[in-house]
């Protein structure tokens, strides 16, 4: 999807600046990249009136960085000037490969420096922004999202602290419990969900997919993940299975009950081709152990679908998994970080979200509505129609 003339029945916001953290570094290049080309590619008749100063540019990327003391203190340092201008601020709170030194030591950046460094940078900008709009690939404690006992709700508290700074647009992608918006009622916020990336690099990846009722079935891991499940079983015309988790409500391990049993809900699985659709895969022992049942009940092969891969205990228990044909093939976004190794996996794909996040922002810089882009439906049904044409789909799109 391109963007279309549409956009041009309103005015951009302000001059488009986009600071990219480190941590966003080659999602943020492919973001700029994609925005540069279309409009330089682009004629339209308002080129030359003062709305549209340096709207083509070679670059939209601000020179900003934080840099740090030697006791690992830091500030936010911004080299361009922002005033009017339409900010966007990209940051993965995810990426724990970043280095920085407290008094000679390294230490690897956790999801806490990385969402300080967006504050600096917003608070390093003095308010001189015409509009602020924060994108958090993956929404920073967004698994603390309410509170069940005696515990903090550091989400909400976080995007309370976001709106109290200044910003006006908070972008997430599937966030755990997109409830927790509730926090900032007076504020933008938008969940995204990349259900047509997902369906491009299934169709992609695999050019022998049987899609109806007969030969495939989309599979909720847990009750929570109903909703993104639904909708993805709704839009490729197959049934829907769900497990839902059976607990020891009488044992608490690393701060919660553990797992006791998968139940299963649904159709019989035999013989089909299976889509385990979740928002994260964090150890993968959630997302392995429901595979696990759905092999034991003679499903075909097993695709992963997660928007979020961590993989924080390793790869090897997906390596093992692979090798017993326990799983087909993971695919997971580049929300995130993805560590190197990843891409030598056999049963790994990756699915790109830059273009999508290229017209998103595209969008909102033309202060046009961007429900068409967030409603994939039609999309999803021509990618669908190519691919039984011809087993594959064309790269571009």
């Amino acid at each position: 999807m391109r963007p279309d003339d549409t956009k041009f029945r309103t005015a951009p916001v302000g001059q488009l600046g986009i600071i990219v953290h480190p941590s966003c570094a080659e999602l943020g290049k492919r973001i700029n990249d994609y925005i540069v080309g279309w409009r330089q590619d682009i004629e339209h008749a308002h080129q030359g009136e003062i709305l549209y100063k340096e709207y083509t540019k070679d670059n939209y990327l601000i020179n900003a960085n934080c840099p740090r003391f030697g006791t690992g203190e830091a500030k936010g340092f911004i080299a361009d000037s922002v005033r009017g201008v339409d900010l966007y601020i990209l940051a993965d709170v995810l990426n724990y490969s970043l280095e920085y030194t407290v008094c000679g030591h390294k230490n690897h950046m956790s999801p806490d420096d990385i969402y300080a460094d967006v504050k600096r940078l917003i608070g390093a900008a003095s308010g001189k922004p015409n509009s602020i709009t924060v994108i958090l690939p993956f929404l920073y404690e967004s698994r603390q999202h309410r509170r069940n006992a005696r515990e903090s709700l550091d989400c909400a508290f976080m995007l309370q602290e976001l709106y109290n700074m200044g910003v006006d647009n908070v972008l997430t992608f599937d966030a755990h419990d997109p409830r927790v918006q509730n926090a900032i009622p007076l504020s933008g916020f938008d969940n995204i969900m990349p259900t047509y990336q997902f369906v491009k690099t299934l169709l992609r990846s695999t050019d022998d997919l049987q899609i109806d009722s007969d030969h495939m079935m989309v599979i909720s891991p847990d009750e929570g993940a109903m909703q993104r499940a639904i909708y993805f079983a709704n839009v490729l015309e197959v049934d829907i299975g769900m497990f839902y988790k059976r607990r020891d409500y009488s044992v608490i391990v690393d701060g919660r009950n553990p797992i006791v049993a998968h139940e299963f809900l649904g159709d019989s699985v035999e013989g089909k081709d299976v889509l385990i659709i979740d928002d994260m895969i964090s150890s993968g022992d959630s997302m392995l152990d429901v595979a696990r049942e759905l092999k034991r009940r003679n499903a075909k092969r097993v695709f992963c679908l997660s928007t979020f891969g961590m993989f924080t205990n390793g790869l090897e228990k997906f390596d093992e998994a692979h090798k017993n044909g326990l799983i087909y093939k993971v695919i997971t976004t580049n929300c995130t970080y993805q560590r190197p190794d990843l891409f030598t996996r056999p049963w790994y794909e990756s699915c790109d979200v830059a273009k999508y996040i290229a017209l998103l922002i595209d969008s909102i810089n033309h202060n046009s509505s961007i429900s068409t882009i967030l409603n994939p439906h039609d999309r999803i049904k021509s990618r669908l129609a190519e691919y039984e044409k011809y087993h594959t789909i064309k790269e571009e799109d």
